[in-house]
């Protein structure tokens, strides 16, 4: 269970990082399988699938609490080590993927798959932007129901390996306002401010019942064509995962490479790949 929490961990901080994929971090623990059989039979597997997911789902809601307040410090001291942590997180667990084709021939179809999938993240991480403010959360009707458009769009893309769910948002101008609206409900929160825990209810609550829709609608889409067509999907998910490095590069920011952040970043690279390996055992 308490691996279980850290796995949520790493996937809620993935979420939170524009150009890296949640469902990435998933495939590279070896949980994605697992995770998207819980979520489709959450209701006829109701004890297994909890007993599963809850800890996840803790580690998930520390993490995004926590990332609120503290990834922005990493980003802007320690840029180089931050992103090529979550390189290696992300390279560490191909060894896996990659144990799913192995053996298989290889159809034009897969390097398709692979090529198009790859191209989509590269392409998403070449047009996005560092803006991602300009969304309006003032409580209305109107708002809240684009608030619930807006989480069924970044949860299905949370859930699909490689695809940055906050990269999305950032596209569509909601990353920041909500990243913010976050972390202002915790402090509301810890200050029991009932005007601003009522107001960041009311950014929060349509978000998340449109994340909760989207990851089950996207998870019984991508059960099926893991049942249907296996090494189509995996030869995907390879595209994605060989692609989402280079969207991460794409979307930070870096200063000037001395011997020091070299070194360093090396260090953050490896560890994060023999976490991602770890984990994935």
């Amino acid at each position: 269970m308490i691996k279980s929490f850290f796995k949520g961990v790493v996937i809620g901080i993935a979420n939170i990082v524009p150009g890296v994929s949640g469902g990435t971090m998933m495939v590279s623990m070896g949980i994605y399988d697992k995770l998207i059989h819980c979520i489709t039979h959450l209701f006829s597997e109701f004890k297994k699938s909890v007993l599963f997911l809850l800890p996840i789902a803790v580690g998930m809601v520390a993490a995004i609490a926590a990332s609120s307040f503290g990834l922005t410090y990493l980003f802007e001291n320690l840029p180089i080590q931050t992103n090529l942590l979550f390189v290696g997180l992300i390279l560490g667990g191909l060894p896996a993927i990659w144990k799913n084709v192995k053996g298989n021939s290889v159809k034009a179809g897969h390097v398709l798959a692979c090529v198009l999938f790859f191209v989509l993240v590269v392409g998403m991480a070449a047009m996005g932007e560092s803006e991602g403010a300009s969304a309006d959360l003032s409580f209305s009707l109107g708002n809240v129901a684009v608030l619930l458009m807006v989480g069924v769009i970044t949860s299905a893309t949370m859930v699909i390996p490689g695809v940055s769910g906050s990269m999305v948002l950032m596209l569509m101008g909601f990353y920041y306002p909500v990243l913010n609206a976050i972390k202002d409900f915790f402090k509301d929160l810890a200050a029991l401010d009932i005007d601003g825990i009522l107001r960041g209810c009311g950014i929060l609550i349509p978000f998340g019942i449109g994340v909760v829709v989207g990851i089950f609608g996207i998870a019984k889409l991508v059960e099926i064509i893991f049942e249907k067509f296996p090494l189509y999907a995996y030869w995907a998910i390879i595209g994605l995962i060989v692609s989402s490095p280079i969207a991460i590069l794409l979307m930070g920011t870096f200063p000037a490479v001395t011997v020091l952040s070299a070194v360093t970043g090396v260090i953050a690279l490896g560890v994060g790949i023999v976490i991602a390996m770890k984990l994935g055992e």
